[in-house]
């Protein structure tokens, strides 16, 4: 009995010892590790732009463009309380985890459908480790894997079936080898259709990883059932849509888009089952893409995508989405990351009116329906979830990128994640509940706390800079159209919150706080909230950023014609580069200013084959600094466009006051448009763009 009471002090004494070490270890252990910048991350879509007729897969993937982001030791979308010693998805080192989901959209309530749920996923092509990504997916966050469906089961499992819902003769590649043939006869090609086609499905196939594991992490016991397409056409996604509804499914999640057809198709209308599809990650009219397509003379599809603008569906926008610092929902903006505010589009969520339908009864007697702007026409979109590829999802894909080494784990943005979260949320609450619309049910809990208000911004050009051009017509003769986001209007700008204005079309009614908003009888009391003093009632957009050159100048996209021009080069002025996604540089460093290409380069880059080393460049700095000096090119890539840094970078050491400089570097600039950045250690970054021919 002796023995066995020391042994047991002894133990009571080393356990205390162990307590004492935890509670006196040092502060530094516990200090905030935040992500990095988003200027250290550059976005790749998924899938290229579509051919008429077919759609496009909307997933947006987040890549690494300095050595600190591809070491994956700093969080994405969070922050944590101490440091990762390795890439860890776990721990948020690849984007938002389930855990982040759910404390986000529906904190302490369970991730488990009551009953039974299917949620389809309608994609294009096949991938054969999809069930396999999946259950990696599900490993490394600790979720039920799911095993492949018996016959008749409605829970706790995957299904994978072709648009006629059969689970032989899948579309291509059907295997993995199959997809090597075709990328050998597209290496031998050097391009052309093999390439094409390889290309797409390994687009898709990321796409398809999104869906299922965005879906699983959300409802963990639903039945997840992949629905395949043949093809990006219209009709073969149409199909396999009426196949997920044939199959049972209560909620069918469409992560894709396209031009508007003029008549609206019947396999979205499936009374009592929801419907959600992604709004688009360009902007307002598509608004991004026709900036790109303008700089290289390309036609682009300017208004709403479908079938986020059928009647029958739950069109989901895009937002930014912060978390504090304890990991629940802190606030959510409007989604847009305008490419004329940095040096990288990084997207913008969807929305427009349709020209093609008319908005249902139930969303023109909002009570702010006037201050929309569509008129008699269905305004995109109805509800919005985290979009924004600086704060993604955390997504496994093992199919390698058209030849390159698989990624595995990739950070993957887009209102292509927004539209699972959603359609599983819809799971969670127990389906449509016999609405015929299920919208319908959104915009019956507007002015409630069952809805996270979203307040701030826009997702056109003339979000938090209205320019004197820009105006509240609508009229598509307008010059301006598509980069006229239409001032007062909220079809592209937030509302503000209060006393009847909570609608608006990048976020549509706000974003879930919580399943009961997805449930049509629950009846929460409306609480209107009654707007602070002086509360302008017009939309309310984000602040002008700090070190901001003013508002934006009139005229043609990307500043061509504007600012001073010589012969064939058109300079644009300086401004500010703040990284994108809102994370700037300190205030507290030196202050660059006056940048301006000098007499000389300016008369030779309208020379035939000018130098990069004819370069020259003047500014004025506040203290003396290193700066940074970069030089980029604006170039399409899978059908959109991307700044692509060249090799004529340098840095050099500054002293305050004026400074005259040259780059480096024999290389020849052929026509096009071009960026010069100068970045100060610890300070704010500057630019100025100047096209050639």
């Amino acid at each position: 009995m002796t023995s066995t009471l020391r042994a047991t002090a002894t133990h009571s004494l080393i356990a205390l010892a162990a307590c004492l070490s935890l509670l006196c270890a040092p502060a530094a252990s516990a200090t905030p590790v935040s992500p990095l910048p988003a200027s250290d991350y550059r976005v790749r879509p998924a899938c290229p732009e579509p051919l008429p007729g077919h759609a496009a897969c909307l997933a947006l993937a987040l890549t690494p463009a300095t050595a600190a982001a591809r070491a994956h030791v700093r969080p994405l979308g969070i922050t944590r309380n101490t440091p990762m010693q390795a890439p860890s998805p776990a721990e948020g080192a690849f984007g938002l985890r389930p855990v982040d989901l759910a404390d986000a959209y529906f904190p302490g309530e369970p991730a488990e459908a009551a009953g039974p749920q299917t949620i389809a996923l309608v994609d294009a092509y096949n991938d054969p480790d999809a069930e396999a990504d999946l259950n990696t997916y599900s490993r490394t966050f600790g979720l039920p894997e799911l095993a492949r469906c018996a016959h008749g089961a409605t829970s706790d499992c995957f299904e994978q079936v072709n648009q006629s819902g059969k689970t032989a003769n899948l579309p291509f590649p059907q295997t993995n080898a199959e997809r090597e043939a075709e990328l050998e006869a597209c290496n031998d090609e050097g391009a052309g259709e093999s390439c094409e086609k390889v290309q797409e499905a390994d687009g898709w196939a990321l796409e398809m990883s999104t869906d299922i594991e965005i879906s699983h992490a959300i409802c963990q016991n639903c039945r997840i059932l992949l629905v395949e397409a043949s093809s990006t056409e219209y009709s073969d996604l149409e199909q396999a849509e009426d196949t997920a509804a044939s199959l049972g499914a209560s909620e069918v999640s469409n992560s894709w888009a396209g031009p508007e057809p003029g008549t609206d198709s019947s396999a979205f209308d499936h009374p009592g089952t929801v419907i959600t599809a992604a709004s688009g990650d360009d902007g307002y009219l598509n608004w991004t893409e026709a900036l790109e397509a303008s700089l290289f003379g390309e036609a682009y599809n300017v208004g709403a995508n479908y079938p986020a603008s059928s009647p029958h569906v739950v069109a989901v926008g895009g937002t930014k989405l912060t978390l504090s610092s304890k990991g629940s929902w802190q606030s959510e903006s409007v989604w847009n990351d305008d490419p004329r505010e940095g040096t990288e589009d990084h997207g913008a969520g969807g929305s427009a009116c349709s020209r093609s339908f008319e908005a249902p009864a139930w969303q023109r007697a909002l009570p702010d329906w006037s201050s929309v702007g569509c008129g008699e026409r269905r305004a995109v979109a109805d509800v919005a979830a985290d979009a924004d590829p600086y704060t993604g999802v955390a997504v496994y894909d093992s199919m390698p990128y058209s030849g390159e080494e698989p990624e595995g784990w990739e950070p993957i943005g887009g209102t292509s994640v927004a539209s699972p979260i959603i359609a599983a949320m819809y799971a969670l609450a127990g389906g449509a509940h016999g609405v015929e619309d299920p919208a319908q049910t959104l915009y019956s809990h507007l002015e409630t706390k069952l809805l996270h208000p979203v307040t701030t911004g826009g997702n056109g050009e003339c979000d938090a800079s209205y320019a004197s051009a820009c105006t509240g017509s609508m009229s598509e003769s307008s010059s301006r159209f598509a980069f006229d986001c239409g001032k007062g209007l909220l079809i592209c700008n937030a509302a503000v919150g209060c006393e009847g204005h909570y609608y608006d079309g990048p976020a549509g009614v706000g974003t879930p706080d919580g399943i009961d908003a997805l449930k049509p009888e629950v009846h929460t009391l409306k609480e209107p909230r009654p707007c602070e003093p002086g509360t302008n009632l017009e939309p309310s957009n984000s602040p002008e950023p700090k070190n901001s050159p003013g508002p934006k100048e009139e005229g043609p996209p990307a500043n061509k014609g504007a600012g001073e021009s010589t012969g064939g080069a058109s300079v644009a002025g300086a401004r500010s580069a703040s990284a994108a996604g809102g994370v700037g540089t300190s205030a507290a460093g030196p202050t660059l200013s006056a940048l301006s290409l000098t007499r000389a380069a300016i008369l030779a880059l309208n020379s035939t084959q000018p130098r990069a080393s004819q370069v020259g460049f003047t500014f004025t700095i506040s203290a003396s600094a290193r700066v940074h000096v970069t030089l980029a090119r604006r170039v399409r890539v899978r059908g959109r466009g991307r700044w692509r840094l060249l090799a004529d970078s340098l840095t050099i050491n500054a002293t305050a006051g004026h400074n005259s400089r040259r780059l480096h570097g024999r290389g020849t600039l052929a026509p096009g448009l071009y960026e010069l950045t100068l970045t100060p250690l610890h300070g704010t970054a500057h630019s100025l763009t100047f096209t050639l021919g």
